[in-house]
């Protein structure tokens, strides 16, 4: 007979509770600071790659190929056993005075999802007819004005959608971040199974966590879109 005892109150009181409450905010704060340098590193990254000049070009496509094609647990160690080696040492001082694991695991979301945010609003620009370029250059635009003031805030409408699933994609990756030693949700769920072997009621608490935080994040950038991007309901 199946005889497992279930014990919901070591989650939902006292100190494993406030694990579990730890790693949220942790959570929090590892996707909310990835999920904004990502973006904007992705938006930067898609305007090299549709530059005319080659050396830029070059290095965007490398970049993108390079950090797209590679698992991003491999990145996390990456920068996390080898920041030294590639990083000024001024940079790896202010890492150590922050938080040098949080700081890694940032690094390592930061550039692995805004390669996929890059070619997210590139596919969103390409969708913009060229004569809206062709018409901002003609009126004394610079290619970075046309950009800035015309082109992108189209795309970014546009690539909505894809740019949730990016989000959303972060916020769980954010989880691998439990290989180097930031005590996020799952490495805290991890921390409650070791110490009472409650697995299952650890486990479904960061689950239905996670859930929740998708779902919240769905509904922040469609209300963003609703009544910030689109407010007069323009298909």
């Amino acid at each position: 007979m199946f005889s497992y005892q279930f014990d919901w109150a070591i989650i939902t009181s006292g100190q494993y509770f406030e694990w579990i409450v730890s790693g949220v905010k942790v959570t929090l704060e590892l996707s909310i600071v990835s999920v904004a340098l990502s973006f904007v590193l992705g938006l930067l990254i898609a305007v090299m790659r549709m530059s005319n000049v080659k050396p830029i070009l070059w290095f965007s496509h490398a970049y993108l190929e390079f950090f797209r094609n590679t698992p991003l647990l491999v990145q996390i160690f990456f920068w996390y056993f080898g920041s030294y080696k590639i990083l000024p040492m001024v940079v790896n001082d202010w890492m150590n005075t922050m938080n040098f694991e949080f700081a890694a695991a940032v690094i390592a979301l930061t550039i692995y999802t805004s390669a996929f945010i890059a070619e997210d609003i590139r596919s969103g620009v390409r969708s913009i007819p060229k004569e809206q370029m062709e018409a901002a250059r003609s009126s004394g635009f610079s290619y970075l004005k046309s950009m800035y003031f015309i082109i992108l805030p189209q795309a970014v409408r546009l690539t909505i959608p894809p740019l949730i699933n990016q989000f959303l994609n972060l916020m769980k990756n954010s989880s691998l971040a439990m290989t180097i030693g930031v005590a996020e949700l799952t490495y805290q769920a991890r921390q409650v199974e070791s110490y009472t072997f409650k697995g299952f009621e650890a486990f479904t608490a960061a689950t239905l966590v996670y859930l929740g935080l998708s779902l919240i994040i769905t509904g922040l950038m469609t209300l963003y879109n609703k009544y910030v991007l689109n407010p007069m309901g323009v298909r």
